[in-house]
């Protein structure tokens, strides 16, 4: 096989990828979707299950109505239709983890359809079609590891049976593994406002799988596909999919098939390998799911759903620019996450100078949070403490370096910027003029020889001069005052 730099060349030139995700969004209910047990990660192996979700005969699915809300909630989000009528459907084939011995989905009358995301492209965005969205419920976990006789047998936790899941299915409108990882970010950081799920990848709370093909450049009709299932980080999608791409145009420059299958992907190998013969949609013998009536998302149902839908990033990030002043990456990194947007907001709004708030969060506090391996939720530095601070900075009442050293305390005893503020003594700049005088007279005679440079012509040393008074002052000095009694004091040598 050539190696994937080659081929990735040849695949640039000659061929053209099509890519299309599938991604099972788990959704943040407190209880699973046909029955009250938990949905809690982390429980005990098979305590979390019930006759429901066991598949035990005789027992009957009830409908979480909050599930429905929620996929209802993020499907709004996605610009997708939502359908007023949708169908549950059986869809059938065994598993060691699924009790049932077929899993309750949708198949050809889904809760949304036709939606789309946009992401960058170049200088403009593209457009990514959403298919449809449906609801299901989510299998068991096979485990394969951690127990002592793994090497012989797989362990089933059956908790994970029967949450509700939401798949997002894509149209086959991606064309490189950078636009798939682009749409995958944007797609998490949407679901994530709606608060629908918390997209938890190492709790398997946001999974995807990939399909892709190859075809000559300009051909219309579709390659064969391969599907990459189990891939658990937006990177290994991206590097499983570079990979796969590679291989496939190998094996149509050296003359071969792509067989339809489904690959997994080895990130310690950076390999994708069959795991299976893809399955066709007749292979799961789908019917109606006889123990559940169709689901009605009436108008008026919808309406209300609606009222839930928060401001979404690319809607709020065009308002912090317009209304707070910002730039547009600014409005970008503040956006990130509706936690740090919403805490951001509530200090731009009690701050003097929102501008100066923003530069505090991605500047002094972004800084620390990263050296300390903190989250913005973690930081001991409030969003009010923020505005607090850039209120002092505002008004000259203390200055930048005062700021960091404030800051710094605050991380070191893990208090709000208010309170050791307060433990300091309320420090504020100095506006001692005849002191400042007593220190730039010290600092002028003891530098004799950048005053002989100054008065030759080089004025940039002024900002020398004012450097050092600074130092001096130990940060307490006004910069501004500090300036203008240098420049005059220098003038007058």
């Amino acid at each position: 096989m050539l190696s994937t730099t080659e081929t990735a060349a040849a695949a640039e030139s000659q061929f053209e990828p099509v890519i299309g995700l599938e991604v099972h969004v788990q959704l943040l209910t407190a209880s699973k979707i046909f029955c009250s047990c938990s949905t809690r990660f982390g429980a005990s192996p098979n305590t979390n299950v019930c006759p429901v979700c066991l598949g035990m005969p005789g027992v009957l699915p009830v409908l979480n109505r909050k599930a429905i809300e929620f996929a209802v909630l993020a499907s709004m989000a996605l610009n997708c239709r939502i359908n007023e009528t949708s169908i549950f459907a059986r869809k059938n084939y065994f598993y060691p983890d699924l009790p049932k011995g077929y899993q309750i989905s949708q198949y050809d009358k889904p809760l949304a359809e036709h939606g789309f995301l946009e992401i960058k492209s170049g200088e403009g965005s593209k457009k990514i079609g959403i298919t449809r969205i449906h609801v299901e419920e989510d299998a068991g976990k096979s485990l394969h590891e951690g127990f002592p006789d793994a090497t012989e047998r797989t362990a089933i936790d059956l908790n994970r049976t029967g949450v509700p899941l939401i798949e997002i299915v894509s149209e086959p409108d991606i064309a490189s593994p950078e636009e798939a990882y682009d749409y995958l970010s944007k797609l998490k950081e949407i679901v994530l406002y709606t608060g629908v799920s918390d997209c938890n990848m190492e709790e398997g709370s946001l999974r995807c799988d990939a399909n892709v093909s190859v075809r000559p450049r300009g051909q219309k009709e579709f390659g064969t596909k391969a599907e990459i299932k189990n891939v658990n980080s937006f990177r290994f999608i991206r590097e499983a999919l570079i990979y796969e791409i590679a291989r496939q145009v190998d094996v149509i420059r050296s003359g071969g098939k792509i067989v339809q299958e489904t690959r997994l992907y080895n990130a310690d190998q950076g390999k994708t390998y069959n795991m299976r013969s893809k399955e066709q949609a007749h292979d799961y013998r789908y019917f109606p799911e006889p123990d559940l009536l169709p689901l009605v998302v009436d108008q008026a149902w919808k309406l209300e759903i609606a009222e839930q839908l928060p401001e979404l990033p690319e809607a709020r990030r065009a308002r912090f620019v317009k209304e707070y002043g910002i730039t547009v990456q600014d409005a970008a990194v503040l956006t990130g996450s509706k936690t740090l947007a919403d805490q951001f907001e509530s200090a731009a709004r009690a701050a003097k100078n929102p501008k100066r708030v923003a530069n505090l969060v991605q500047g002094e506090l972004a800084g620390r949070l990263k050296a300390k391996g903190l989250e913005i939720d973690q930081s001991p530095i409030s969003m009010q403490g923020i505005a607090f601070s850039a209120d002092l900075v505002e008004s000259g009442a203390i200055s930048s370096k005062m700021l960091k050293d404030l800051y710094d305390l605050s991380f070191e005893r893990i208090k709000d910027f208010p309170s050791v503020y307060e433990e300091e003594g309320r420090p504020v700049q100095s506006r001692d003029t005849p002191a400042l005088e007593t220190i730039i007279n010290e600092i002028i005679a003891a530098n004799p020889k950048q005053l002989e440079q100054y008065r030759a012509g080089k004025k940039t040393l002024a900002s020398f001069f004012v450097g050092q008074v600074m130092k001096a002052s130990k940060g307490q000095a006004n910069p501004q005052l500090v300036n203008d009694l240098v420049t005059k004091k220098l003038e007058s040598q």
